[in-house]
């Protein structure tokens, strides 16, 4: 069964957006994934279709009601679907690539795009929606960082990408960053090509660009390196054990 996603917000028509394009775009003609955009204020309350209200207790901003957040989730969602139901918002888990190889695997996901000064956390509750950060920033809502993760999401789907190494030799892929790329010119502003990357050698290549990878990682995020049962710096950290943050 293809890759399904459905999106709930306040803004339909930012969807496909930059993932009708490319490969993504390629993807999700030829039917490899399929994605729905449903507008939250379908349900909305009265004439204006109002789906917001002010704080309770008083505060800044607005913020999106329960009852019609729930109604748009129920009429978009089947009861007995089993997909994950993600919110994205500051607050949550850090999405990495362990978690987005977790929902690849899956039927799919439900997206809830936030806006205002956030949902009403009963409709978190009530729907079990799990919330979702894509980094330590706010965004205007929650469609951009919906993108983020079908986009992360996508290109992992067998027959998206044009080769599997393109998948496997990435950033994070391995707990580590990735190693620098190379290609033509040979010489380029008196710059040339690491040594290694010439010398035809496979293992020393390979070698060589696994001690790239830690070096960055080491200098860059060091964060991403378990600690060794002796206090100093071990291997790479699992992905599964990557730090997670707002």
């Amino acid at each position: 069964m293809p890759f399904r996603a459905d999106i709930l917000t306040l803004y339909p028509e930012m969807f496909p957006g930059p993932l009708g394009i490319s490969l993504a775009g390629e993807a999700l003609r030829t039917g490899l994934w399929s994605l729905q955009a449903h507008q939250i204020r379908e349900h909305g309350i009265g004439r204006h279709r109002t789906v917001d209200d002010s704080p309770a207790g008083g505060g800044a901003g607005m913020v999106l009601r329960c009852d019609v957040l729930a109604a748009a989730i129920d009429a978009a969602v089947p009861a007995e679907d089993t997909r994950p139901r993600l919110l994205m918002s500051p607050r949550g888990r850090r999405l990495d690539q362990a978690y987005v190889r977790e929902l690849v695997a899956g039927e799919g996901v439900v997206i809830v795009c936030g806006r205002f000064e956030g949902v009403d956390e009963r409709v978190i509750e009530g729907r079990g929606l799990t919330e979702v950060s894509v980094g330590d920033y706010v965004l205007s809502g929650g469609e951009m960082a919906a993108l983020v993760l079908l986009d992360a999401c996508v290109r992992l789907i067998p027959g998206v990408m044009g080769k599997e190494a393109s998948g496997t030799d990435e950033s994070f892929e391995n707990g580590l960053l990735e190693y620098p790329q190379y290609t033509r010119p040979r010489e380029w502003e008196g710059r040339g090509l690491p040594e290694a990357l010439l010398s035809g050698d496979h293992a020393r290549i390979a070698r060589w660009r696994r001690e790239q990878a830690e070096l960055i990682t080491r200098e860059r995020r060091p964060d991403l390196l378990s600690p060794s049962p002796l206090g100093g710096e071990g291997g790479p950290a699992k992905p599964g054990r990557m730090r997670e943050g707002r």
